[in-house]
C-alpha cells in the first residue's frame, strides 16, 4: 500500500503549496548500492539526499522524459547532460537513460553545485537542491534559496523525504 504525506508549504508572501508526498516512497534494491557508492563520492551528500532526490525526479524511471525535455532516472536536461554527463560503469558511453551513468553523474553534479553554493548564506544542502532546481544562478542572485514556491517546494520535499525511511537507512 502506498503512502501518501501531503505537505503545505507557505512562503514569505503568505502563498502555500501543497505537495503530494506519495511518489515512490521506496529506494529500489537494483539502486541501492549505486546510490550509496555514487553519494560517497561527494562529500557532503548524503546518500539519503541523492535518492531523495532522485525519486522526487523520476519515481526511480530511468526512462523518464519530462514535458520540459528532462530525461532519465535524474532527469537532466540534454544541455546538462552534454556538460556533465558521465560513463558511470566504463561501456565506453555517456547515457542519460542508463541509471550506472546517471545515478554518478548526478552525484557529481551535486557536488559542483555543494561548491558553488559554498559561502552563501543558509544549509548548503537546500542550496544544492535549489540550484539543482532553479540553477545556482538564481541561488546567488536570492542569497540564498529563491522565494520561488516550485524551488521551496522541491527542497523541502527533498530533505523531508530524506529523513524516512528507507531513505534515512542509506546513510
Amino acid at each position: 500500500m502506498a503512502t501518501v504525506v501531503l505537505l503545505a508549504l507557505v512562503g514569505g508572501n503568505g502563498a502555500s503549496v501543497v505537495l503530494n508526498h506519495s511518489a515512490q516512497q521506496v529506494v529500489p534494491e537494483r539502486y541501492r548500492a549505486l546510490v550509496q557508492q555514487a553519494a560517497a563520492t561527494c562529500r557532503g551528500l548524503p546518500a539519503s539526499v541523492l535518492a531523495a532526490q532522485l525519486a522526487q525526479e523520476s519515481g526511480w524511471d530511468a526512462g523518464a522524459v519530462s514535458p520540459d525535455g528532462a530525461q532519465g532516472i535524474a532527469q537532466f536536461l540534454p544541455d546538462t547532460w552534454k556538460a556533465h554527463g558521465l560513463d558511470g560503469n566504463g561501456d565506453g558511453r555517456s547515457d542519460v537513460f542508463d541509471p550506472a551513468d546517471a545515478i554518478p553523474a548526478a552525484a557529481r553534479f551535486n557536488c559542483l553545485l555543494l561548491d558553488e553554493v559554498d559561502g552563501l548564506p543558509g544549509d548548503r544542502l537546500e542550496l544544492m537542491l535549489a540550484a539543482y532546481n532553479a540553477g545556482p544562478t538564481a541561488v546567488r542572485r536570492a542569497d540564498g534559496v529563491p522565494a520561488f514556491a516550485e524551488t521551496q517546494g522541491y527542497v523541502a520535499s527533498i530533505l523531508g523525504r530524506s529523513r524516512t525511511e528507507p531513505f534515512v537507512s542509506l546513510d
